[in-house]
Formats: structure tokens, sequence, C-alpha cells
């Protein structure tokens, strides 16, 4: 196969491999290889030094000091913004076994959980980011100065400023194998949103990779910082990371609605999709710490009136047909996501999803009543005392959160838990403890 493949990327005019793997932040890594050492990362893998890579808590010594991206073959795409190299996704192996903390592996895991029982996940993610710049001062600006509307969405007069680097990116993602469904201009001043059409689960996440790899370089080449942070400008809508989630045995989709509709007749959901929605709502705490997994994303996910005005985050525990206010947005025969933030790591993101959904289908948990009104116009008391619960609203809590769900625990593993934990308490103290500019502005001088 090696030989093949070497081959048709020497015919392309390709003589490096990027082999590329993810961090436990979501962060693309890897080096680059000459094409002469194809069949050595496919069978053996590129080699880093285990822990150097975030997430991995490998020892500086022995065998297991040694980290390998094994690079997967059918992922060999060549990057049209680095002339001559491809990209080859790999999976993590140290010691020659898979590692079980890389989070590739962890949402292969997950994904053979499915299979055992003949189905397969399709993930369609919508990442939506900001274009943004450095001003006179440090400060972080949108990157186009007369993106100024009050409601720019769909502005179609920034738009066309942006043209030359969308249009860049749609011709890369394409490049990548990707179908670019459309772009357009978000809800702040210097977003906007890319939407490609649905895969299996794992092709997903790896697209949403290529796509932060491409971007990056896109909007640097450009001048400009391309940002996945969830709410960069308190006054301004976030980045969220909607996923629309189908389950399928062969070509039938398992959550449409049909002869076993349950007694909520108004959810366009088989009973099989209504008891995973319901798994989903069960595990929305500990799900809140990998979704929405820096200590930035609860300024998003605001309980009651946020700064921005607009939010399209929902942080109510519910559901509704087609209810963007809702945290799961059914729809027929799917339902939408809308709990996870740009700086999500997709792999443990849908891992997570996965392992909540199949507890909802194992305990045949019943689905709380569908919210047809807007969540966002009821007052959170009122919500609490009809029985609406809500997400946690710092990184700490949602830890804590992570910490007490055995299911969503043992999706990650027992290695990679405890590190991920680690690292984000860090996170959560270092902010915490962090004295900021407004807290010298308002008591420096008042008592």
């Amino acid at each position: 196969m090696s030989g093949e493949l070497r081959q048709r990327l020497e015919q392309a005019g390709i003589h490096t491999l990027l082999v590329q793997f993810a961090d436990v932040h979501g962060t693309a890594k890897g080096k680059l290889v000459p094409l002469s050492h194809l069949s050595d990362v496919i069978t053996l893998g590129a080699g880093f030094a285990g822990p150097s890579i975030w997430g991995t808590g490998l020892p500086r010594t022995g065998p297991r000091s040694e980290y390998y991206a094994r690079a997967d073959a059918a992922t060999a795409w060549p990057l049209p913004w680095m002339p001559g190299v491809a990209r080859l996704i790999g999976d993590g192996y140290v010691d020659g076994q898979p590692f079980d903390a890389c989070p590739r592996q962890v949402l292969k895991r997950a994904v053979h959980r499915l299979a055992q029982r003949g189905w397969t996940l399709k993930t369609g993610i919508e990442p939506e980011f900001f274009l943004l710049k450095r001003g006179a001062d440090g400060q972080w600006l949108p990157a186009d100065d007369h993106d100024r509307l009050d409601k720019p969405s769909y502005d179609l007069h920034a738009l066309p400023r942006q043209a030359g680097f969308l249009h860049a990116l749609q011709q890369a993602l394409q490049s990548l194998g990707l179908d670019v469904l459309q772009l357009d201009h978000e809800d702040a001043h210097g977003q906007y949103e890319v939407n490609f059409a649905f895969d299996e689960a794992l092709a997903s996440a790896d697209h949403l990779m290529g796509f932060k790899l491409a971007a990056h370089a896109l909007a640097e080449a450009r001048g400009m910082v391309f940002s996945m942070m969830p709410k960069p400008f308190a006054n301004q809508p976030g980045s969220g990371l909607h996923f629309h989630v189908s389950l399928w045995a062969g070509e039938a989709c398992l959550f449409e609605p049909g002869t076993d509709a349950t007694a909520h007749g108004d959810t366009p959901l088989s009973a099989l999709g209504q008891h995973f929605v319901a798994g989903v709502l069960a595990h929305a705490p500990a799900l809140a710490a990998l979704a929405a997994p820096t200590v930035n994303s609860y300024k998003r996910l605001t309980v009651g009136e946020s700064l921005s005005g607009t939010s399209w985050a929902p942080a109510s525990v519910s559901h509704g047909p087609n209810n963007r206010t809702a945290l799961v947005r059914t729809l027929p025969g799917r339902f939408e996501w809308r709990l996870p933030d740009a700086s999500a790591n997709p792999y443990l993101a849908t891992a997570a999803l996965i392992a909540a959904g199949l507890d909802g289908v194992d305990r045949a948990l019943p689905l709380p009543p569908a919210r047809h009104d807007d969540l966002f116009e009821i007052p959170p008391a009122a919500l609490r005392a009809q029985g609406i619960g809500f997400l946690p609203q710092s990184l700490g809590a949602a830890l804590d959160a992570l910490e007490a769900d055995p299911v969503i625990c043992a999706a990650l593993g027992d290695t990679l838990t405890p590190e991920f934990l680690r690292l984000k308490r860090h996170e959560w103290t270092a902010y915490a403890r962090h004295v900021s500019a407004w807290e010298l502005q308002r008591y420096a001088s008042a008592f």
C-alpha cells in the first residue's frame, strides 16, 4: 500500500510529509518527514518526545517516553498552502501499543463501541471563528476595521472584504476532501462560520483539524490571526462548534422517527434517538468540561442576561424541536448539540458524546418534555422551578462534574482522565488567582 501511495504522491509533486496529530487541547502538532520515509511513518510512526506533548503524562525516561504518531495512509492529502507537502494524520502509539490517551485513539475506542452494535455515528461540525489583529495599544481587535454593524449577522458588506481569505479557505478545504456547503459572517464583529458536509465521526474530527490547519496558515499569510477562542469580546457573541448528530445502521438512519414514537410525539426522533438525547442531557455537566474546556468558555455559556445581548449559547439543560435556545435542538432524524464551543477538542468531545448517548440508550432514559418556548426569555429562577437545570458556570465546576461522572471518565480512559483534570485544574487555578485590569480599576482606590 505504501508503495502505491508514494507513487501517487510523487506524481502529485509531493516531496515531504507533514505527520500530524492532536494534543489534549485539540491543537495540531507534528513534524516534517521526507517522502522517502513514507513506509516508516505508516508502519512505525514519526517519533516524538512523549513528555513534550500536552496531555500524555509520559515519563522522561524509558520506553514509554517515546510517542509515535503512526500515519493513517487513508488520510494522505496534499496541502495547497504548502506546495510539495502532504498531510498524514497519525494515531498515538507508545511502547508499540495504541496509546490510550491519544485523543484520536480515544475516539476510535468510542467508535468501536458503536461498531460492535452495527452502528455508525455521523456528525456535521460547524466551526465559528474570528479573524483578529493587534491594535497599536496591544489590544485584540477584529481584523476588519469597518466591521462595525450593530447586528452584523450575514453582513454582505464585510463578507466581500474577506472574500480573498474565504475563497482560499474554501479551495483549501475542498482540496482536503471536504464538501464545503456555505460560508457566512456571524453575529459578532470579525466572526465567520464555515459549514461542510457531515461524515462519519472520526472523519469529521479529522476534517476539523484540517480546517484549523488551513485557516491558521491562510490568515497568517494575510496578516490576520485566526482565532477559535470561544469569546474574545465581552460585548459580542462567542464562537460555537455545533454538532449535528445522527446514528446509522448501514444506510438506515436510526434516529428517523417511525412507528416507535413515544409519548414525546412532538420530538422528531425515534425512541432510540430520544434515549440517546436523554443520555446527552443527563451527562451535560460532565460533557461541559470537554465541550467547553477553557476558562473563557464560561463567558459564553452564561445563565441569565449576557453582556453581548444576542447569544446562541444555551446554558439550560433542555431540548426542543428546532429550538436554538435549547441545549439540544431536535430535527427530523438528527439533533444539533449546541454545547460545544470553538476551543473543544473534536476527538474528545465526540467520544464523550457517544459515551453519554449510549448510556442513555442502555438505561432507556426517558426524555424530559420538549421545550418550544424561547428559553432565553424565561428568568433562571422560573426555569429552575420548572425542573430545568443549568450547565456549570465555571471551568472549575465543570471539572468537578467530570470527575464525578464515571461514564464520561471511562470514555476518556484511566490515563487521560487524571491528566486532563490536572491540566485543566491548573488552568482554572491560574485564572482564579490572576489579578485582572477590571479588578484594579474597580478596587484599587475604592476602600
